[in-house]
């Protein structure tokens, strides 16, 4: 490298005034030798010093250049050394060559050279392989971000255990909040005297308190059925290990009074502002008391829920009076739109059809036109029997059409009616759910996580045995002039019965007063048996599948289908449904393909295990005692293991009763 005086910038101006001056000097000597030479004198002297000083110029620049390189590679190769930076080398074969001290000192190790990196971490060879450039691990307890330099076959170790306990500490120590609500307080106490409504109060507060003061929460009673409680992520995630206990606790301890009072919580965190986890925590509770009560809801920033308890059934808390409130405002609805569409689940059940048909009556009634969307390639063979009568009445069947009609008659003011579902993924055909901003949604399943979005009324009873009652209900509130006729009555009836299994599970007494409703209407009880009625060949493939079953825990019965052989959804329902009719059964659980691609799992409980929270956990739904979940790209062996270790989880939870 050139010096500075010898830069081309430096070395020409110098060297031009130079020849300058001695042209100068030179020219003025031809006029007057004299003042030339004394000039020339001069300029020699100058010329000499001029070198003297560039010389000695050059020598320091040097000397303060071999300085600087010396200290440069001395602090080279202390931060090398000495810094605390992990630096390793390794070769083909993923053998260590060199590591500096600090990475040698971590290992409490003399060397590391010859050493294989899967002794130091499982982890570090699979991250050399997929190419990842960077990446967290852990090393001796210690918390590493490692850099990979594939080229140079080199890896830097950064420490980052205390930036991620602090981390850690950030998140455990955000604050969370919960809303708890007493869900039939009200109920409970009407009519008792001061005495007994003092002493049930008296236990849920201290039940409440003594929870609260155990795990560090503030609880705060806001009314007399309601409290607010403030908390942190770090006693969130062990009230969440405990699966929240204190659902179990308030409800055993007010048995001892005779009456059955319930928790429902609503929780919000994950966020920093304040207004944001109360909103969130609203939202929880809302939700947890929409899917029947006695059960946690927890959701986050990201939309993500998780739910904790619900292992009663849901207790039958409706009205009349809210019955005709629904049924009023669904008639001001239907008559503000130009056509009503329904439409049920994918491979619509006894329920879903019988359901739907009574809405249908409903947009008749107010004098609108109404159609059923049906999709004709994906129907169940257990409603083939109805859909054979349906066919009989042709002004009925008339107003069954395909998602592909549908959206073709459709407008901005068609009304679409969403039955036995809530869930847009499940829904006949997404195409119309979207293409509609007039939704109403009809349903008896306890509300999920996923939900469809911006209805304009929801009428959501987890407690109601079946879609067709609250239909059936609805009905009983609107105009008189145009009468349900017999196979109407009928359709609706043999939704009720299929799902509560002849009225055998689920069953309240207004699911009777439905029935005698229907009865009176001209349901047709030996026609419903009719619909029912099942071949032979379906009896013996329910049966093959009885045959595989094992039992996985004590009460739990578990049956797997060939892999060669595909079964409808109402088969493999009534083969869960059989099971649980077997002694020491108290949960069934039945895994078949549907086709290909589908795997169905359907769950029935005699209430002790809930069922629901299981197939919520495999991306299902349903209810205590009845559920059931679809997996795809799946086997099912696969399909079966995650089940058993959904099953483990929900059982080490102490969730079952």
């Amino acid at each position: 490298m050139p010096s500075f005086y010898e830069k081309p910038l430096i070395r020409y101006p110098i060297y031009a005034l130079i020849g300058v001056t001695v042209i100068a000097v030179l020219f003025l000597s031809f006029y007057n030798w004299i003042i030339g030479s004394i000039l020339l004198v001069i300029l020699a002297t100058v010329l000499y010093f001029i070198k003297r000083a560039l010389s000695d110029f050059k020598a320091e620049m040097e000397e303060y250049i071999t300085t600087l390189s010396y200290r440069l590679k001395k602090v080279g190769e202390e931060a090398l050394m000495e810094m605390p930076i992990g630096i390793m080398l390794f070769n083909d074969q993923f053998q260590i060559e060199w590591s500096n001290p600090f990475m040698t000192s971590c290992f409490d190790e003399d060397t590391l050279v010859g050493r294989s990196l899967f002794d130091l971490a499982d982890s570090l060879v699979p991250l050399i392989k997929q190419e990842v450039e960077s990446d967290t691990i852990a090393l001796y307890e210690r918390e590493f971000r490692v850099i990979i330099k594939r080229e140079e076959r080199l890896i830097y170790f950064f420490d980052v255990t205390e930036q991620i306990e602090i981390e850690k500490q950030y998140e455990d120590e955000r604050t969370a909040l919960a809303f708890i609500f007493l869900d039939n307080y009200d109920e409970v106490t009407q009519g008792m005297d001061d005495q007994t409504r003092s002493a049930i109060n008296s236990e849920v507060t201290s039940l409440l308190n003594k929870w609260a003061k155990d795990y560090g929460v503030f609880l705060k009673r806001t009314s007399s059925e309601r409290f607010i409680g403030v908390l942190n992520e770090d006693i969130l995630t062990k009230l969440m290990k405990t699966k929240f206990s204190i659902l179990d606790e308030v409800r055993e301890k007010t048995t001892i009074h005779n009456v059955s009072l319930t928790l429902s919580i609503g929780v919000g965190s994950g966020v920093s502002s304040l207004q944001e986890l109360g909103d969130l925590a609203q939202s929880s509770l809302d939700l947890a008391l929409g899917r029947g009560g006695d059960q946690v809801a927890i959701k986050q920033q990201n939309g993500k829920v998780k739910f904790f308890g619900g292992k009663t059934n849901p207790m039958e808390k409706r009205t009349r009076v809210r019955a005709r409130v629904i049924s009023h405002a669904l008639k001001e609805i239907v008559t503000e739109s130009d056509k009503v569409m329904i439409m049920g689940h994918k491979y619509p059940d006894m329920d879903a059809i019988g359901s739907a048909i009574g809405i249908l009556k409903v947009s008749q009634v107010n004098e609108k036109e109404g159609f059923i969307i049906l999709d004709p390639d994906a129907l169940d063979s257990g409603v083939e029997q109805l859909f054979a009568e349906v066919k009989l009445h042709p002004e009925l069947w008339s107003r069954f059409i395909t998602p592909e009609q549908a959206l073709e008659i459709m407008t901005d003011d068609t009304l679409l009616i969403v039955v036995d579902t809530h869930k847009p993924s499940l829904v006949i055909d997404e195409r119309v759910l979207s293409r509609s901003e007039h939704v109403i949604v009809i349903d008896h399943h306890r509300r999920g996580e996923e939900f469809i979005k911006d209805p304009i009324l929801v009428y959501m009873e987890p407690y109601a045995s079946s879609t067709a009652e609250l239909v059936t209900e609805l009905l009983e509130y609107q105009p008189k002039h145009l009468k349900v006729n017999m196979i109407e009555a009928t359709a609706l009836l043999a939704g009720i019965i299929v799902d509560t299994k002849s009225f055998t599970l689920r069953t309240g007494s207004r699911t009777f007063d439905a029935a005698s409703y229907l009865r009176a209407k001209g349901a047709d009880t030996v026609l419903v048996q009719k619909f029912l009625k099942e071949d032979i060949t379906s009896y013996v493939k329910r049966a093959k599948l009885i045959q595989n079953a094992s039992i996985f825990k004590e009460g739990i019965a578990i049956t797997v289908a060939e892999d060669h052989d595909f079964y409808e959804q109402v088969t493999i329902a009534q083969a869960a449904d059989t099971l649980l009719t077997m002694n020491g059964i108290e949960a069934s659980f039945v895994i078949a393909k549907r086709n290909e691609e589908i795997i169905s799992i359907s769950a029935r409980s005699l209430g002790d295990v809930n069922v629901q929270i299981i197939m919520e956990a495999l991306d299902g739904g349903g209810h205590l005692t009845n559920a059931a979940t679809q997996m795809q790209h799946t086997t099912l062996q696969e399909a079966q293991n995650r089940l058993k270790l959904t099953l483990e989880d929900y059982l080490e939870g102490g969730t079952k009763s």
